[in-house]
């Protein structure tokens, strides 16, 4: 059974620069498109970023468009989320889950709905962007 497991989160100031990983176990991360998820203070979980199984295939939030990149290494079994120019809206716990193909901004939303209706979220890894 596929696990993934977050990490990479930290305290920064606005501008600076982060990069999340998301390790899988238990199954290969071969066949799954991915996504990355974060939920702020007092909010739902929003869709940020999701990448295809093939990693061809990639789509961002609007919020985060231009300053985010997902990309993978199935051969480490990780999905990578670069996350530039950091501002204090980006703040969150961000969360990978793994979803079908294919990877639009739909499919996360619909992924992020039945994850908290349905199912339930990892642990996550928090991010905090404050001067």
């Amino acid at each position: 059974q596929l696990q993934l497991v977050e990490s990479g989160g930290a305290l920064v100031q606005p501008g600076e620069s982060l990069r999340l990983s998301c390790a899988a176990s238990g199954s290969s991360l071969d066949h799954y498109a991915i996504g990355w998820f974060r939920q702020a203070p007092g909010k739902e979980y929003e869709g940020v970023s999701c990448i295809s199984s093939s990693g061809a295939a990639t789509s961002y939030a609007d919020s985060v468009k231009g300053r985010f990149t997902i990309s993978r290494d199935n051969a480490k079994n990780t999905v990578y989320l670069q996350s530039n120019s950091l501002k204090p809206e980006d703040t969150g716990v961000y969360y990978c889950a793994a979803l079908l193909d294919p990877c639009n901004i739909e499919a996360l939303r619909n992924t992020a709905r039945t994850i908290t209706e349905f199912g339930s979220w990892g642990q996550g890894t928090q991010v905090t962007v404050s001067s």
